[in-house]
């Protein structure tokens, strides 16, 4: 589409009355993002692409989604409900710019592509007013039917003015249309309401196409690719298609998956060469894992990177902000956050690293503690490189541990360590020798006393 500007707007309809939920539909998430994302970064992007999202009134949260999502797309509002096409018209603004291609989206489609956008744009470049994209449906029922003659679109049928004939064809209306963006306004402006609700339906653009004596087209995609959310068991379904798409390309681009159906992806995750993901794993939005990775069993991961050659898990939770270095080890029943840990630093077993930055090949003890929080505000705790930090140790912060440092084993540390220094906190032990065997006694024979 070289040389061609595109407007995309997107009905982002925020009810959630179906869903039964207070959330807008389109900020339900799918594969750890909202409907609304997914579908505005399908949308052309580059050079004279433009976004405009119509919302319906006191539903700034869409906007602020809408703008998180793509950032400089426009919104308007569409103060009553009278229909699609009346919908698009409230962007009127931005259609009256002229971009060469107008495509109309729904915010609750987050399985359409951009593949299946820029294919829709092509018959506009070969003189057709209008795209429609449609799918073959396994049961059409319900569906306006889409009527073809000699390769072109001559007709829209709603389920309820079919024919019989025509109720048997199973190529149906996706909703999903591109104009050529010379005429859209022309052709948006004629739709009218003689309809049972009076509302403004865009699928009688096509026959106003016709009636003006251009052209509409068809383009094909799957019934899965147009799936709309209505309902929590259709976002369920759209879900278990999007997980199916993340891990068949992480598949495609070398990761190993053990058990890929028991592994779930966010949209956004990135690997390098070489990892491996054991089964039962949960990656959430915004992570990143470098060449050689492991992520073993049973691990959930958001907003965090994962260094090369780093191995994480079993059992382990990396929260918002964990930053793991080159050959890092989180091992099992570990939880880290906001923790930048660099090379070669070993959180083997049982331990929470919180607010937390650990110099390279230090070793944390099993049952170590960042005591980040006084109950009001979150403290940083500070460990050298080359420091041990011996098992069921609590660190009080702000606290720091200097580099190649010692703090034995069921310390409670609330001062600063200086490098290569111990540090030592603990009672006197006290060991009477024989006690074990004469409480044994005593409490034996209290025993046999009572029965």
């Amino acid at each position: 589409m070289t040389g061609r500007t595109s407007l995309t707007i997107v009905l982002a309809a925020g009810e959630g009355t179906r869903m039964r939920s207070s959330t807008p539909k389109v900020l339900h998430p799918v594969a750890g993002q909202s409907l609304l994302a997914h579908v505005l970064r399908a949308a052309p992007d580059g050079p004279g692409a433009a976004l405009a999202v119509v919302i319906g009134p006191d539903h700034q949260a869409v906007a602020d989604e809408a703008r998180r999502a793509r950032p400089g797309t426009s919104t308007f509002v569409q103060r009553e409900r009278l229909g699609t096409a009346h919908a698009v018209l409230a962007a009127r603004e931005a259609i009256a710019r002229g971009a060469d291609d107008l495509l109309v989206v729904f915010g609750d489609t987050p399985l359409i592509s951009a593949a299946t956008l820029q294919r829709m744009r092509a018959p506009l470049q070969d003189g057709a007013a209008l795209t429609v994209l449609g799918f073959r449906a396994a049961n059409p029922t319900g569906y306006g039917r889409l009527l073809v003659e000699g390769g072109r679109l001559v007709a829209i049928r709603e389920q309820a003015d079919a024919s019989a004939e025509e109720r048997k064809i199973t190529l149906c209306n996706a909703g999903v249309m591109a104009f050529d963006g010379h005429r859209a306004l022309q052709i948006l402006e004629k739709i009218g309401h003689a309809n049972s609700k009076g509302e403004y339906y865009l699928p009688d653009a096509v026959a106003i196409v016709r009636d003006m004596g251009l052209q509409a087209a068809v383009i094909e995609t799957s019934e899965d690719e147009v799936r709309g959310i209505n309902t929590k068991s259709q976002l369920a379904e759209a879900e278990a298609v999007m997980q199916a798409r993340l891990r068949q390309a992480a598949l495609d681009a070398g990761v190993t998956m053990i058990a890929p159906d028991t592994v779930y992806l966010a949209a956004d995750t990135t690997f390098g060469a070489n990892v491996t993901i054991e089964p039962f794993v949960v990656i959430g939005p915004g992570v990143s894992i470098a060449d050689g990775a492991v992520i073993h069993a049973f691990s959930h991961i958001v907003q965090a990177s994962i260094g090369r050659n780093a191995s994480v898990g079993p059992y382990a939770r990396l929260r918002p902000g964990t930053a793991l270095g080159e050959g890092a080890r989180i091992g099992n029943f570990v939880e880290t956050k906001a923790a930048v840990l660099e090379a070669g630093v070993k959180v083997n077993h049982l331990s929470y690293i919180g607010d937390s930055h650990i110099g390279a090949g230090a070793n944390i003890g099993a049952g170590t503690i960042t005591c980040n929080y006084d109950g009001f505000n979150k403290h940083k705790t500070s460990i050298g490189a080359g420091a041990f930090v011996g098992s069921n140790t609590s660190l009080v912060a702000p606290v720091k541990i200097g580099s190649g440092a010692y703090v034995g084993s069921g310390s409670v540390v609330t001062r600063d360590v200086p490098d290569d220094a111990l540090a030592l906190e603990r009672s006197t032990q006290t060991t009477r020798a024989g006690w074990a065997a004469r409480y044994r006694d005593m409490k034996m024979r209290d025993k046999s006393a009572k029965t």
